[in-house]
C-alpha cells in the first residue's frame, strides 16, 4: 500500500511522535500535522482523539491494521497504537491519505 511507505518515509526522513499519552498532549497543544490511529485502539479512545484532533484542525487516519503492524512498518520492535506527524520530511503521507479521507 502506498500509504504504507509513505508512513515509513515519514519516521525515516521527517518527525513523529509515537504512543497514546505523548499523542494526545501534543494534539491538546495543537501541534502535529496528522494523527494516525491503528486499529488496536479500543473506540472510546479512538473518538476522544478524533474529536481532541478535529478541534485542533489536526487530520486523523485510522490505520487498517494492528498496533504490532504499525510498529513494525515503523521499525521499532514494539507496538504503536497512535502516531503523530510533526514534520513528514520527504514524505507525501499528507497527501495520500487527505485523498483517502476525501473518498469516505
Amino acid at each position: 500500500m502506498q500509504a504504507e511507505k509513505e508512513i515509513r518515509r515519514a519516521v525515516d526522513t521527517g518527525k513523529v511522535i509515537m504512543g497514546f499519552r505523548e499523542c494526545e498532549k501534543n494534539v491538546l497543544k495543537g501541534i502535529g500535522k496528522l494523527l494516525i490511529i491503528s486499529n488496536s485502539v479500543d473506540e472510546k479512545k479512538k473518538e476522544k482523539l478524533r474529536y481532541i484532533a478535529e478541534l485542533s484542525g489536526i487530520p486523523s487516519f485510522d490505520f487498517k491494521k494492528s498496533s504490532i503492524k504499525l510498529g513494525a512498518l515503523c521499525g521499532k520492535p514494539y507496538a504503536v497504537s497512535v502516531m503523530l506527524i510533526i514534520n513528514p520530511g520527504k514524505s507525501k503521507v499528507l497527501e495520500i491519505t487527505k485523498k483517502s479521507r476525501e473518498k469516505k
